[in-house]
């Protein structure tokens, strides 16, 4: 280096400062690419339940992401909130989650979920996944290219006519069906709604309703001594987001299998756990639905322009075992309309 020069290309003089300048810039270069690589997106997870209670709205999520393309702590990351059914927590968790600044916000878990998360932000695209009527809660104008920024995917009604009308036919000799629903400290308009469906159902096909109401456990073991007071024949159990967990689904479908009670509730975990029946849509295959409509917002698509989707195909399952311990016949036409028999 003595000179203080050496040859550059074309045999130009590079004096020994311009190598230090050009070396120090190319060192520079990975930094520079490093810094312009783009961020993983952040997808936020509002849930009113418990993280175990329902695993099939995660794996669901997953699944519809990974059909266009993208994985969790690959190209996408997922923040999850859950309420642990303290529906109270729900504002706090959305406003929380709007701190981090996700892309899309997915919710689950019932309307309270959706209304916090609307509330939090009118900006930051939300998709639902949920059973309630998005435009009578004041989340969306419409269900076709709805505009502002919320979507989702409804699971259309609880079905109230059809299960009444399920419960009638296999279980003929109960001239009462209970409805069990949520309290004073859990209830909403969707809830009055439903618990309204219910009794016209169950007018419907002759037999007598009997409402019971329970918010929390012991609720719920007040209810069934009352039911069994009442000599009641079959059992229907509202859809909310306080009986969704794994726990509770456990408990209900021990205590029906515990006093014969014919028992039907939306989800496969109820027969899955020893209850008779489910009957509704699939939690797994709608949330698979809600994450592929996340994707393709995180793609460039606009919340507003995408129309609530109500595909979501309903299920019916028996536990085949259950239904004899309680010594009933499913009918073969019953049987061959089921999606499934647990045995």
């Amino acid at each position: 280096w003595g000179g203080g020069s050496v040859s550059g290309i074309g045999g130009s003089p590079v004096k020994r400062r311009d190598l230090i300048v050009l070396g120090g810039t190319a060192a520079m270069w990975p930094l520079a690419v490093r810094a312009q690589k783009p961020a993983v997106p952040l997808i936020g997870f509002l849930h009113g339940n418990r993280p175990q209670g329902d695993a099939g709205a995660v794996a669901g999520i997953k699944a519809g992401l990974k059909d266009a393309g993208f994985a969790e702590n690959q190209n996408v990351t997922i923040e999850y909130c859950w309420a642990e059914n303290h529906f109270d927590r729900l504002p706090a968790l959305a406003a929380d989650l709007i701190r981090r600044q996700p892309a899309v916000i997915i919710v689950g878990g019932g309307s309270a979920a959706a209304v916090a998360a609307k509330a939090a932000t009118s900006t930051i695209p939300i998709v639902l996944a949920f059973g309630s009527d998005p435009v009578e809660l004041g989340l969306a104008p419409r269900l076709d290219r709805p505009g502002g920024n919320v979507t989702g995917v409804i699971f259309p009604g609880q079905h109230a006519g059809e299960r009444v009308k399920l419960l009638a036919e296999v279980a003929p000799q109960a001239k009462t069906i209970a409805y069990l629903r949520t309290g004073p400290q859990l209830s909403n308009a969707v809830t009055e709604e439903q618990t309204a469906k219910a009794g016209e159902a169950v007018r419907a096909v002759g037999r007598q309703l009997l409402v019971l109401k329970a918010d929390s456990r012991r609720d719920i073991d007040a209810a069934f001594a009352t039911l069994l007071e009442q000599k009641v024949g079959a059992l229907d159990i509202a859809a909310h987001p306080f009986f969704d967990d794994d726990e509770t689904i456990s408990h209900l479908a021990a205590l029906t299998l515990q006093h014969k009670i014919p028992g039907l509730f939306i989800q496969r975990a109820f027969p899955a756990a020893g209850g008779l029946m489910s009957y509704g849509e699939s939690y797994a295959e709608g949330f698979r639905h809600a994450g592929m409509y996340v994707a393709k917002i995180l793609k460039g698509e606009k919340a507003g322009d995408l129309s609530f989707d109500q595909s979501v195909k309903v299920e019916l399952i028996f536990n085949g075992k259950t239904a004899k311990a309680l010594g009933l016949a499913i009918s073969q036409p019953l049987l061959s309309r089921a999606n499934e028999v647990i045995e």
